[in-house]
């Protein structure tokens, strides 16, 4: 764990930041760890939390969802990501074979959901220039040109997270450990 990183409070974070973590710590009853680093750049925790909304906002269903989250969180090797997010797909009551999957960043049993972490892989391998032969494959597992555009904002979004919780080293908090 990063120790250059400050671990905020409500009282500590910059001016910036204050009303946000405050948000945050009564929406969970704790003040998460990475939000407690992140509020180092209200910037950054703003705009994480702005994107995170869109992103729940979208025309794909909240399983598919977290297939994206957590294809970008094991491929990113970030630990807090996957348990927060494990601990989502089990209040979702998703297979635990699927989580299982998921977790360990393996093909997925269900061909829609696995074509769905495939088209994630193969944005991110390709900069986002997929063959419209893979979109199409896409297409034909019952999602829409806007829905690839959503797992774009999908990808942005958890980048963000991803790659500031393992810059700061954010631990993994004992609340989602525990329903994980």
């Amino acid at each position: 764990m990063s120790e250059l990183f400050p671990v905020h409070t409500a009282e500590t974070a910059p001016a910036a930041a204050r009303r946000t973590v405050e948000g945050v710590e009564r929406r969970f009853g704790f003040l998460p760890g990475a939000v407690a680093r992140l509020a180092e750049s209200p910037e950054l925790l703003d705009g994480f939390l702005r994107a995170s909304a869109l992103f729940e906002a979208t025309t794909l269903d909240p399983v598919s969802r977290e297939v994206v989250i957590m294809t970008m969180a094991t491929r990113n090797d970030c630990h807090l990501c996957v348990a927060m997010h494990t601990a989502t797909l089990r209040r979702l009551d998703a297979d635990e074979e699927l989580i299982a999957a998921l977790q360990a960043g393996a093909p997925l049993a269900d061909a829609r959901l696995e074509r769905l972490r495939g088209f994630v892989l193969d944005v991110l391998a390709t900069a986002g220039d997929v063959p419209d032969d893979a979109v199409r494959a896409f297409l034909a597992h019952g999602y829409t040109v806007r829905n690839a555009l959503e797992v774009v904002l999908g990808i942005g979004t958890y980048t963000m997270s991803t790659l500031a919780n393992r810059l700061t080293g954010a631990p993994v908090d004992a609340q989602f450990a525990a329903a994980s």
